[in-house]
């Protein structure tokens, strides 16, 4: 796997090697040992599964405190845009974003630290999201900020009527008045 480094400090894109022949492909998705030496000790102890049409934005979620949950995440059918926002008060990057697409076809993959705000927008007809968290979910430390939040110049590359989103993304803080982390 080829592991790259965003310009944001913990986040990385990983691309598989990819082994297709007529038959159809193989690819090794995680490997915990390469995962270690690139990036470095995280404790996957959960995976998830989500599948959502065309337009559906799904964040931008994180967890507070000892809640906070690392991800790793990917797309088995369809493409979507994803986006991690940096939280961590005393980053360099704090409130900067990567955006990376993630398909079916490019078999990328995004690594996204404790400490980071994440959602995705489907740009197929259907998308098929999963990834590995490090953390268990506890709705008592859910939070959420709004995704078209000026502040972070999020250029989601589809018209406002076409987004679908649940009441809960729509009521989400602002930026400016999300909770951090240290």
């Amino acid at each position: 796997m080829e592991y790259v480094k965003t310009d944001i400090e913990g986040v990385y894109i990983i691309t598989p090697k990819v082994f297709e022949d007529a038959r159809g492909y193989f690819f090794e998705a995680f490997k915990n040992d390469e995962f270690k030496e690139n990036i470095g000790n995280v404790d996957f102890i959960q995976d998830n599964e989500s599948k959502s049409s065309r337009g559906v934005l799904r964040g931008l979620h994180y967890q507070k405190g000892e809640y906070s949950q690392a991800k790793l995440v990917r797309v088995i059918k369809g493409c979507v845009l994803d986006v991690a926002v940096d939280l961590r008060k005393s980053s360099p990057t704090f409130g900067r974003h990567v955006m990376v697409e993630l398909s079916d076809e490019n078999k990328k993959q995004f690594f996204i630290p404790r400490g980071f705000a994440h959602g995705f927008l489907v740009l197929s007809e259907e998308a098929v999201f999963t990834y590995k968290v490090d953390n268990l979910y506890a709705p008592s430390h859910e939070a959420s900020i709004r995704f078209d939040d000026a502040d972070l110049g999020i250029d989601w590359p589809m018209d406002a009527a076409e987004i679908l989103t649940s009441k809960k993304d729509l009521e989400a803080l602002p930026f400016n008045k999300a909770e951090y982390f240290d």
